[in-house]
């Protein structure tokens, strides 16, 4: 079994390019340096791959606000979309308003086993030694068209080396950490960010997402829909099954909004799913966390959101097509096979004068 962390882009990955370097711009809004959930100051990202050729192709990524802990709860909502899904910890989100650990993401049948694992990392750190409550957040995808989902192969080793190789700066995204095995639209999906840089009352403020995209719909880009067959890398069909789809978001900003008002966030990061083609199947998990690093300082009035709002929304659809364009075609478990999104089929099918409808004939 190979296990790797990645806290940065790994190699090959860096020449891969991403929406922004395609001339694919969602929003008015700017970005911060590396278009990426770590904008946010204090918010770190780390990923642990855990490969097994040609079965496992899994793994874990944590996204670790500094701030947050059992005793220093950062304000945090949390919205579903459909709730197919195992996100551990979200009742009492939803009841206190607070997140006290990292939010991990992994495989579904792994999800148990990280939220044991991210428990006894978070009661080592300085100052938990009395704790005696602990409420870990954990998000799942299930990656079982591409891995072997039953052999479990997320382990403690990998959430710890996940949350210990955490760091700033560019985030590694597509067939990394908890988006190893993921599909979304049709083609090979992964993990994906992006931030924007809002401006709210006057205010500067930087709003990060982080998605891991695992979704039945088609593809919309610019208006334009595409999959595999249209743009030439195979037959259309090779999407997560209705009852194994998912899309886990995380949203990050460092604007001091309360647990009503991240709540009001995290619902239009779901929303956002609409606009790549999302189908929001029955038996898709569709969830969205929203947290804030700023527990105190003046408060941002609901009427003047509005901004932030967009933002979230352009940037979860832009991240949403980093992890497909970050994504390298993958052969996995049973044979299956994935292809990629190319960015250059991607262009040229843009560039293309858009197909006809066809309609049956008039009777």
């Amino acid at each position: 079994m190979e296990a790797q962390p990645h806290p940065q882009s790994p190699p090959g990955t860096t020449s891969r390019r991403r929406a922004r370097d395609l001339g694919i711009v969602t929003g008015p809004a700017g970005t911060g340096p590396f278009d990426a959930i770590t904008d946010v100051p204090g918010v770190r990202v780390g990923h642990t791959t855990v490969r097994r050729q040609p079965d496992v192709h899994s793994g874990v990524t944590a996204v670790v606000p500094d701030l947050a802990g059992p005793r220093t709860p950062l304000p945090a909502g949390v919205f579903t979309g459909n709730g197919y899904g195992k996100l551990i910890g979200t009742t009492q989100i939803t009841e206190l308003g607070t997140l006290e650990t990292p939010v991990l993401l992994t495989s579904t049948l792994s999800a148990f086993r990280v939220a044991d694992a991210l428990v006894g990392w978070v009661l080592e750190r300085p100052g938990c030694e009395e704790v005696r409550s602990l409420n870990p957040v954990v998000g799942e995808c299930n990656d079982g068209l591409l891995s072997d989902i039953r052999a479990r192969p997320v382990h403690e080793e990998h959430v710890r080396a996940a949350l210990d190789t955490a760091s700033g700066g560019p985030v590694a995204e597509g067939c990394v950490g908890a988006g190893t095995g993921t599909v979304a639209l049709g083609f090979k999906a992964g993990i994906g960010t992006a931030s924007r840089t809002p401006a709210l009352a006057g205010r500067s403020f930087t709003a990060g997402v982080l998605v891991q995209a695992n979704f039945g719909g088609t593809l919309r880009v610019l208006g334009r829909t595409l999959t595999p067959r249209s743009v030439g890398v195979g037959a259309d069909g090779a999407s997560p099954a209705a009852d194994t789809g998912s899309c886990m978001i995380v949203v990050a900003t460092d604007a001091p909004l309360d647990a009503r008002q991240l709540t009001r966030v995290a619902r239009r990061a779901v929303f956002a799913l609409a606009r790549t083609g999302a189908a929001y199947s029955h038996g898709s998990g569709d969830y969205a966390i929203a947290f804030s690093t700023r527990p105190d300082g003046a408060p941002v009035a609901d009427a003047e959101l509005g901004p932030l709002f967009e933002s979230v929304l352009d940037g979860v659809e832009e991240a949403v097509l980093n992890s497909l364009l970050a994504a390298t075609t993958t052969t996995g478990f049973g044979g299956r096979t994935v292809p990629a999104l190319s960015a250059d089929l991607l262009l040229d099918t843009l560039a293309a004068p858009p197909q006809p409808t066809t309609r049956p004939a008039s009777r």
